[in-house]
């Protein structure tokens, strides 16, 4: 595991030589492609811009953002990494370990900046941590598929009867598979009932929570599976006309009314990013800048949405909490 402060240190002493350099080539605008999956993934979009804006790099003058939001279709990442490259973006930032194997596929030359949940030497994305190699480095959240099993336990403590609980995940990709796993082995412990549904697709996701019966299941939980993260929003809906407390991947998707989440904050995963696209636009050669591991993690609970389904949050799980939202 990198040591994160001598990381940073050495990161810091990069980022202080870099004026020079970009004050010599301050007439060029560089170009930054963008791909994620949409929804609660676009905080590490915000997240890039204001750590990029820190770092003295302005919008429109020194680099130029080119989103591309492939909606939960893994297939429409594909292209648009492709069509980036061909476009000779300078670089890529892509959201997401699913979306990262896309770009990986899809590009043979451009520099890429990753946020990945799974292992990157795992998947395929660097040869270690300390040293990339290749094209690729970035960000890495640490086993965050075995989180489902904490997430799963929270919701349990918040809300005792829970007896079942749907789990909606991708078969065909790694952290939907792993995901489940993990959610299968923690409900066994919990005593809890997992109803884990495959799904392929945003509309096969859409059909399987509107298919939900009164008193089939309790409680939603979602997986780290990026399509199922990508459509929180349509989770969160659900969950409101249902009426079943819900436990997500991250904070955002609390914020707009779901009831809790445990993980990491996207937003603070994006500025973490811009160190690395700085100094890859700057000339460092990526698969010579350590991957970062980070491990902070953010429970955060919905008090308002609580009250709408009717429950008592336990104090002593809300003085666990990180963030509370009234």
């Amino acid at each position: 595991m990198i040591n994160r402060r001598v990381f940073l240190g050495t990161l810091a002493g990069g980022l202080l030589a870099a004026p020079p350099v970009a004050r010599a080539q301050q007439a060029r605008v560089y170009r930054v492609g963008v791909i994620l999956q949409g929804g609660p993934y676009s905080g590490a979009v915000d997240g890039l811009r204001k750590g990029l804006a820190e770092l003295g790099l302005e919008e429109g003058k020194q680099f130029t953002l080119h989103v591309r939001d492939g909606k939960g279709d893994l297939k429409a990442a594909e292209q648009a990494a492709g069509d980036l490259e061909k476009e000779k973006v300078d670089l890529i930032y892509a959201v997401g370990t699913t979306t990262t194997l896309a770009v990986k596929g899809a590009t043979k030359t451009v520099p890429v900046v990753f946020y990945a949940g799974t292992d990157p030497v795992a998947s395929g994305f660097v040869e270690s941590f300390r040293k990339p190699g290749g094209r690729f480095t970035g960000i890495y959240s640490g086993y965050t598929d075995h989180l489902v099993a904490k997430r799963l336990e929270l919701l349990k403590e918040m809300v005792p009867r829970l007896r079942r609980v749907v789990l909606f995940f991708h078969p065909d990709t790694r952290s939907g598979q792993q995901g489940v796993k993990v959610a299968r082995e923690a409900a066994r412990r919990l005593k809890v009932e997992l109803v884990d549904r495959p799904v392929v697709s945003v509309e096969e996701l859409r059909a399987g929570l509107r298919g939900l019966r009164v008193g089939e299941v309790d409680g939603i939980l979602s997986a780290t599976d990026v399509m199922v993260v990508s459509q929180a929003a349509l989770v969160i809906e659900t969950a409101r006309a249902k009426k079943l407390p819900s436990m997500f991947t991250e904070q955002d998707s609390v914020s707009q009314g779901g009831l809790a989440s445990y993980g990491v904050s996207f937003s603070a995963i994006g500025r973490l990013s811009a160190r690395y696209v700085q100094q890859i636009l700057l000339g460092a050669n990526s698969g010579d800048l350590p991957v970062e591991q980070i491990d902070r993690l953010y429970f955060v609970i919905n008090l308002k949405t609580a009250k709408a389904l009717g429950l008592m949050i336990p104090q002593s799980v809300l003085l666990r909490a990180d963030e509370v939202i009234q």
